[in-house]
């Protein structure tokens, strides 16, 4: 039998989104068609596009669907950077970002931008007045609303409100908050002026059960911002090419459910995450809880085993059933430490000696009781292996 507990890298389809997306595939046409099997689309397209908005806090217009949290990240930061290198030639990058912005600021960097980085706290944040410090005369800025590997939550209101003062457009990435705590992209932008402040939020349907492959960037109405592909004047020239109606019809039915059911799952994986840290604590007592103790995602237990290599760890639940992560799943397959560890201050044996745990709508007690089964013995077997060999 299987315990899922990496819903960080990707949670289970809804059946709603599934019937969403199947019932939206008998609608014949191309949403950019002016007949009417074309207009049939760009009807379902347009309301599938106002439930988006209505859930993400902004209007409609400002709704661009992408194929997911990357694309939105690249769409951002290469299109805020095209709107502004002429004028300015920094950008702002706080330490512990996921590798979607990490890997596009370095191309950034590649063409000439310069990188002024922001340190994390101990506990993974990002402090405001630091991030505040380096934005005077930046191109722009981007940010995690919460840390997707160690699950510590930042401020992103006072974000939001440091680059309006500074007048920097900011891109937030939302993709793991979303469905956790929150996010309204109108109150996150307050009275920032046109062009600055927050512009650009990103989200993506695979971590709240739509399908893989949609996902959203909020761009704001006034936002300077290039397009990243192009051969059409979709959604306003940010995103060419046909759109996936079918892929719009069941984010917006995931969104829903995830918001309506945002608060009492809440309470429910905020249980179930104490329950497994209190109980991998007893059955190892060296395991240390990395991130916010407090001001963490309801569903993320990111555990440091000093003395063993995080991937044996992860080999053995592995045979005893139960899934777990070493990190983010876009550097799967890569043996490399944690740099939002190392970026905390920690060590590279310490970088390389972590695990996550993220839970999500369908764990139950029985996955929690699986990993407390099976960390005593993993922990036993891998302890001799902090210098690299697997068990």
């Amino acid at each position: 039998m299987r315990f899922y507990l990496d819903h960080a890298a990707t949670t289970p389809l809804r059946p709603e989104a599934r019937d969403a997306w199947l019932a939206a595939t008998d609608v014949v046409g191309n949403a950019s068609s002016t007949h009417g099997a074309g207009q049939d689309a760009r009807r379902l397209l347009e309301e599938s596009r106002e439930r988006i908005a209505t859930v993400l806090g902004s209007d409609p217009i400002e709704v661009v669907l992408t194929s997911g949290g990357t694309e939105s990240i690249n769409t951002a930061l290469h299109g805020l950077w095209a709107a502004r290198a002429a004028e300015a030639d920094a950008v702002v990058l706080p330490d512990g970002e996921h590798h979607a912005s990490m890997d596009t600021v370095s191309v950034l960097a590649a063409e000439g931008a310069l990188v002024r980085r922001v340190p994390l706290t101990e506990s993974g944040r990002i402090e405001v007045e630091a991030f505040a410090d380096a934005l005077d005369g930046a191109a722009l800025a981007t940010a995690l609303v919460a840390n997707n590997e160690v699950g510590t939550i930042n401020d992103a209101a006072a974000l939001a409100g440091t680059a309006a003062v500074a007048r920097i457009p900011l891109h937030l990435d939302a993709v793991s908050a979303f469905g956790h705590i929150p996010l309204s992209f109108h109150e996150l932008r307050a009275d920032a002026a046109p062009g600055v402040g927050l512009v650009a939020m990103s989200v993506a349907g695979h971590k709240i059960g739509a399908p893989v492959g949609v996902g959203a960037l909020v761009v704001a109405r006034t936002a300077k911002l290039t397009g990243l592909l192009h051969g059409g004047a979709q959604q306003r020239g940010l995103r060419a090419g046909t759109q996936d109606v079918a892929g719009a019809a069941a984010f917006a039915a995931a969104l829903e459910l995830a918001e309506a059911e945002r608060d009492a799952e809440g309470e429910r994986l905020s249980a179930l995450r104490d329950r497994l840290i209190d109980g991998i604590r007893s059955a190892v007592p060296s395991a240390t809880l990395l991130g916010d103790p407090i001001d963490r995602l309801p569903n993320n237990v990111h555990m440091l085993f000093p003395g063993a290599v995080g991937e044996s760890l992860l080999f053995l639940l592995d045979v005893a059933g139960v899934a777990a992560s070493t990190g983010s799943a876009c550097q799967a397959g890569v043996a490399e430490p944690s740099h939002v560890v190392m970026a905390m201050g920690r060590s590279e044996q310490d970088a390389r000696s972590v695990l996550r745990f993220t839970l999500g709508r369908t764990s139950t007690d029985a996955d929690v009781d699986a990993v407390l089964a099976a960390i005593a013995d993993a922990f036993a077997r891998a302890s001799g292996s902090a210098s690299g060999s697997r068990p």
